[in-house]
């Protein structure tokens, strides 16, 4: 159990109870057959049919269609063949991406028939890893939302306190594996979509370097658009750093329908080495909550008890990164194509989209090439940073997890939102890898990230696997009860 954990309590881990072990724990005895697919699967439906009606992580289900697919695998083990990596590991999947035979939804009630008939490519590489796909993860309509919550599945409560925010866009998945419906969820991650909830929930999740993991959705009826192109990136979320990195290797295979996928290898000579590591703890106005504050000092601490240098350093033009990043979304919110796909969505994006937006200044075309130029001039100053620098640490978020619906009281709250999450929004402006680690367990979970430059996301997992040496490990959590916790 980890030493900071005393709310809420896990029970004391059993050999009976499958969905307690990590992804690594389960392919191993999947392997040498000390355990079924089977039993794996059915361990983690029980424990999604247990917990999930009291947080709504995963809103699509389709059980009898796990356990056909965990009889397959064990069909695959029986007849001696070579096993895949995560052969008949649990997995949920998000509803943003595309997953043949169910709805990809992206939280909109339109989509709720849209079934795929072939998988995007971070869904097939998981499949052709061999998970067992258990359930689609809950997000906020097109995830263009840091609450989780939506007009067709409702909203996505945070298990460690139901009144506070459980991250988006990936509110799901980090809820489901903070509560061992699954030992690996898949993500994704545009300005803090995977991180974030992360941090929210007290697991792991990791933002590779755009361009290693490939994207697609064969029901996208356009491309996308040229900030998502950037940007985004499919990602991964899990209780141990070992999950991280196999979830990451299974959907990093390339895929052809992804011309911006890059064949970069995980691991480059010194990712196992210590490094010269930039602690940042933020600009003046960024409102940095006190527990933040001592969650990445601690952080800084026990990277330095491992043998890593840690300087204060300022990563360089740092709110103008963020500040240019959500410029450019704010003013892709605004095109006609994007308008027309609000008016699809529930009054909660909506309002959420109106006041975060009030915060971009309008910029004309011209304007809006010049700063995708100016991107390219940042990335080339924190390159040379993280020359000096291979690491950078500072907070997921400035902030704690806010109250619920947040974003939709006013200006000044959206714009508290906006300024919390910086942290998440420039690193995703920039394209490089992040890691949440959650250094606080209790009594509310605190991450922080570890950064580096781009394609050294082995250096990033090197680093966290030290935090986690630290750490101890991240058990699952039974959720707090809404209706006491409310009262």
């Amino acid at each position: 159990m980890n030493r900071d954990a005393h709310h809420p309590t896990p029970s004391t881990p059993a050999p009976a109870d499958p969905w307690r072990w990590d992804a690594a724990t389960l392919a191993g005895r999947l392997a040498r057959r000390e355990l079924s697919a089977r039993e794996a699967v059915q361990s983690c439906l029980d424990r999604l049919d247990a917990v999930n009606p009291r947080i709504n992580a995963v809103v699509d289900a389709p059980h009898a269609a796990a356990l056909a697919a965990a009889d397959r695998a064990d069909a695959l083990a029986a007849s001696g063949a070579a096993l895949p990596p995560l052969h008949g590991v649990p997995v949920t999947t998000k509803i943003n991406v595309d997953q043949v035979g169910v709805a990809t939804t992206n939280g909109v009630r339109a989509f709720t028939g849209l079934i795929a008939d072939s998988d995007s490519p971070s869904i097939a590489n998981l499949r052709r890893a061999g998970a067992v796909f258990l359930g689609r993860t809950n997000a906020p309509p097109f995830s263009l939302r840091w609450f989780t919550d939506n007009d067709p599945h409702g909203l996505t409560l945070n298990p460690w306190d139901p009144a506070l925010n459980v991250g988006g866009s990936s509110g799901g998945a980090a809820a489901a594996v903070a509560t061992g419906i699954g030992p690996i969820a898949h993500g994704n991650d545009l300005a803090g979509s995977v991180r974030l909830p992360a941090s929210a929930c007290g697991v792991y999740g990791l933002r590779p370097t755009t361009g290693r993991i490939p994207a697609f959705n064969p029901t996208g009826t356009a491309e996308r658009s040229l900030c998502l192109q950037l940007g985004a990136t499919q990602g991964v979320l899990a209780r141990s750093v070992r999950d991280i990195r196999l979830g990451l290797m299974a959907m990093s295979a390339r895929d052809p329908r992804d011309p911006w996928w890059v064949p970069a290898p995980l691991d480059q000579e010194g990712d196992r080495e210590t490094q010269r590591v930039a602690l940042y703890t933020g600009a003046a106005d960024c409102d940095v909550d006190p527990a933040v504050s001592a969650a990445l000092r601690r952080a800084g601490d026990w990277l330095s008890d491992a043998g890593y240098t840690v300087e204060e350093a300022a990563p360089p033009r740092f709110v103008e990164a963020a500040d240019l990043w959500m410029t450019l979304l704010g003013n892709e919110i605004r095109t006609p194509a994007m308008q027309a796909a609000l008016a699809l969505t529930d009054e909660g994006l909506r309002r959420s989209q109106e006041l975060t937006i009030h915060w971009a200044p309008v910029m004309s075309a011209e304007e809006r090439l010049a700063g995708l130029a100016t991107r390219t001039t940042l990335q080339r100053a924190w390159t040379l940073f993280f020359e000096r620098y291979p690491l950078l640490l500072l907070p997921t978020s400035w902030r704690l997890p806010f109250p619920v619906g947040y974003d939709t009281v006013g200006p000044d709250e959206a714009r508290a939102v906006l300024r919390a999450h910086s942290p998440c929004s420039a690193t995703a402006m920039l394209g490089v890898p992040a890691i949440s680690v959650p250094v606080v367990r209790a009594p509310l979970p605190i991450g922080v990230q570890i950064v580096g430059a781009r394609f050294r996301d082995g250096l990033c997992l090197a680093a966290a696997a030290a935090l986690e040496a630290r750490l101890g490990p991240v058990d699952p959590i039974d959720p707090v009860d809404a209706a006491k916790k409310l009262v």
